[in-house]
């Protein structure tokens, strides 16, 4: 007799202390550490896949040694289970890991289990009850894979570095993203502001401002429930300052201000009722991103890094969501923690949220495991700390009472001109107890209609109307969401991105458009312009989504929106091209594929790398842009005809140095002093990423090397890769000689 060996597969290797310690002995935990697979940096432009008439054939590697050492390691623990269970995250892309695991380590019974909390209950519940791989959900996932792939790394080789201004990279989800906030900055460029004046009267005790008509108010009955369209939203975006109607010239506020300060003034009509401001909806990922930027100071990537260790520890459920969904046992926990802490704040009926229309709704929102583990009671680090307080205090407001507010509108009069005044107490705080979002009291005096009013001064405040504002990233997150640009697990890699790449940056913690961004934001609308609006991009998520629900086939769609609109596209923005390059800034460059001289040293490369980084720390999911080892070839036909293998007798074409290079003539410079370089179209024949020109200096007389465009590679497998100039050819020791 022995004891039965079971395995559980997991992402992050920040679980697996968590886990055994529910799971007991008799298991055994091991560390995927995010993504073990990727798509091959081959064929053409180096998809790692091939388009069919009817199939795609996809060609997937381990991503790199140390996924092959895990690899290795996670084979052996296979052989000594009896069962393994795949337990990866609970999402499309989690599905996705799990199929690679089951792939490559050939499991032929492996169990799914799925749970969205670190905590036993949820564990073992989740063993207790396992299930299949869901087949459309993996194919959603190798869907999105390819989608990204293919728009990132053609539209970045055939367009983008072609631009020749420092730009690395597009993507399905990043260059909408782009589009928006350029978009934005160019209301911002074009607005053109206008004077206006707001007119006023101050009684002493309140203040009015002018309206045109005493337009009724609609004030809900009382004891109605209303809406928090009155209150500050997650992003923390400040309401507009009272005004009057705008007055657009100076002579009129004039003659406004000498109407009230020569006539008596009264009351014309006093209206008050009791409202009642439903709690906030639960924290999903996008408001918690807009939360924490709000209240934090947190960037949507450090949210979710957080996040991430929060949910590890057991202490908050599975932190990717677009649901607003409570559990009943959790929503009737949680009543009987206020019935024991704060009755008075126990609802008669809960408030019921509604999801977005495009949620999944695959689990709960996000929440602590336990209503009853205090933000003051854990021991956390100061960031841990900050997010788990966040999303206690708005969890547990959720299910309060219902602020009661005591809303106030006086309306004077003096001659044939009104004047407003708007007043607000709040009567019962509620849910606000622990999630203010309320706005400031403004109280006003007791007034009875016709009482007659004092004027102590009255007057206009010149004003100019302002451009819209540029958007936070809390606000870019709500704006992506809204627009159903990316899904929940983009939304903090795709602004990453941006900032990364140098397309966007922070200024006075606002996202700007750096020229950069402008540039080929410009440049895309020209070449790609359905591709980039939002629009376009959220049919694509929508027909994602359709594929996960098993209502499309994925290669059917994604073999059928290449013929139908990528590969034309492509094609007709590949003709304007030259057109396009002469509209552009005129500050760029010429010559062939030289990188601008303001931009960094390394090769503008397209990426489609995993959110999931190696170190299991799930920071967030593809976010439609290209990332990763820089590839790509130069046509079908370049390929086919010249494969490049190793060997001394290997057939290369010879790439003769632009006449645009910049070699450093000074007899003194060292070896490596050298311009920015210049790409060429000859592939590395290790890992078939560009070479690139490397102009040095050598006894005092410049002189051109090729060698491997990708910095890490060089410093790595690359490192023997290097073509010498001679007679007109570049050789190397090891790969021979570059010929046509």
């Amino acid at each position: 007799w022995r004891i039965m060996s079971k395995l559980l597969l997991i992402e992050s290797p920040g679980k697996l202390r968590k886990l055994k310690q529910i799971l007991g002995q008799d298991w055994d935990v091991k560390a995927s550490m995010g993504h073990i697979r990727e798509l091959a940096n081959d064929g053409i432009d180096a998809l790692g896949f091939d388009l069919g008439a009817d199939s795609i054939e996809c060609r997937y590697v381990p991503r790199d040694e140390r996924s092959k050492k895990v690899l290795t390691e996670l084979r052996q623990a296979v052989k000594r289970a009896d069962t393994v269970f795949i337990a990866t995250d609970p999402d499309r892309e989690g599905e996705t890991i799990g199929w690679h695991l089951q792939q490559e380590l050939k499991l032929r019974n492996a169990r799914r289990v799925t749970y969205t909390e670190i905590t036993p209950q949820a564990v073992q519940q989740a063993i207790a009850h396992p299930r299949t791989l869901d087949a459309n959900l993996v194919a959603a996932g190798r869907a999105r894979d390819c989608l990204d792939k293919l728009v990132g790394y053609r539209g970045s080789r055939h367009l983008v570095w072609k631009l020749n201004n420092g730009a690395k990279s597009m993507g399905r989800v990043q260059s909408a993203a782009l589009h928006i906030l350029c978009q934005r900055e160019t209301e911002i460029r074009e607005f053109v502001p206008q004077n206006y004046w707001s007119v006023w009267s101050d009684y002493g005790t309140f203040k009015a401002f002018y309206r045109a008509q005493p337009k009724p108010r609609k004030v809900p009955a009382a004891n109605a429930t209303a809406a928090s369209a009155e209150s500050v939203d997650d992003t923390g975006e400040p309401k507009a300052s009272v005004e009057s109607d705008r007055v657009t010239a100076q002579a009129e506020a004039d003659r406004l201000v000498a109407i009230a300060r020569s006539h008596p003034h009264h009351v014309l009509s006093v209206e008050g009722k009791v409202t009642h401001q439903s709690p906030p909806p639960p924290l999903t990922t996008s408001t918690l991103q807009q939360a924490a930027g709000a209240k934090l100071k947190f960037s949507p990537d450090k949210t979710m890094k957080v996040a991430q260790t929060l949910y590890e520890a057991g202490l908050i459920t599975y932190m990717r969501t677009d649901s607003v969904m409570l559990s009943d046992s959790f929503c009737q926990a949680t009543r009987q923690y206020l019935e024991q802490h704060d009755p008075d704040n126990v609802p008669q009926r809960s408030t019921r949220h509604r999801s977005a229309k495009n949620a999944q709704e695959a689990h709960e929102a996000i929440r602590p495991t336990d209503i009853n583990r205090h933000p003051d009671q854990l021991s956390l680090g100061v960031d841990e700390s900050a997010l788990y307080s966040l999303i206690w205090h708005r969890t547990i407001a959720t299910q309060c009472a219902p602020a009661r507010l005591r809303k106030t509108r006086v309306v004077t009069q003096s001659a044939a001109i009104y004047w407003e005044a708007r007043g607000q107490v709040v009567e019962f705080l509620g849910y606000a107890k622990y999630w203010n979002n309320l706005s400031a009291d403004s109280l006003l005096p007791d007034l009875q209609q016709g009482q007659s009013l004092d004027l102590k001064q009255a007057g206009a405040d010149a004003k100019q109307t302002q451009p819209p504002p540029r958007y936070t990233e809390p606000k870019l997150v709500q704006v992506m969401e809204r627009k159903g640009v990316g899904r929940p697990s983009t939304y903090a890699p795709t602004i990453k991105t941006l900032k990364d790449r140098g397309y966007a940056e922070l200024v006075k913690g606002k996202l700007q458009p750096t020229e950069l961004g402008m540039d080929l934001d410009t440049a895309l609308s020209k070449l790609l312009p359905d591709l980039i609006t939002p629009e376009f991009t959220a049919q694509m998520e929508a027909d994602l989504d359709a594929i996960a629900q098993g209502q499309k086939s994925w290669e059917a769609y994604l073999i059928g929106w290449n013929q139908s609109y990528f590969q034309p596209a492509l094609e007709k923005a590949v003709r304007s091209l030259n057109s396009v390059l002469s509209s552009l800034s005129p500050h760029r460059p010429a010559g062939g594929l030289a990188i601008a001289t303001n931009t960094p040293t390394s090769t503008p490369t397209p990426t489609q790398a995993s959110p999931r980084t190696q170190t299991g720390k799930a920071t967030g999911k593809s976010s439609g842009k290209a990332t990763g080892k820089a590839t790509g070839k130069a046509t079908a036909e370049k390929v086919s005809a010249k494969r490049m293998t190793a060997g001394n007798s290997t057939k290369r074409r010879v790439i003769e140095p632009s006449p645009n290079a910049s070699v450093n003539t000074t007899p003194s410079a060292p070896a490596k002093t050298a311009s920015i370089p210049q790409i060429t179209e000859s592939l590395c024949p290790v890992c078939q990423a560009y070479l690139e020109q490397h102009p040095y200096v050598k006894d005092g007389q410049p002189k051109v090397m090729l060698r491997c465009s990708i910095p890490a590679h060089r410093a790595g497998k690359c490192k023997e890769v290097a073509f010498f100039q001679s007679r007109g050819e570049f050789w190397s020791p090891k790969y021979g000689v570059l010929t046509q």
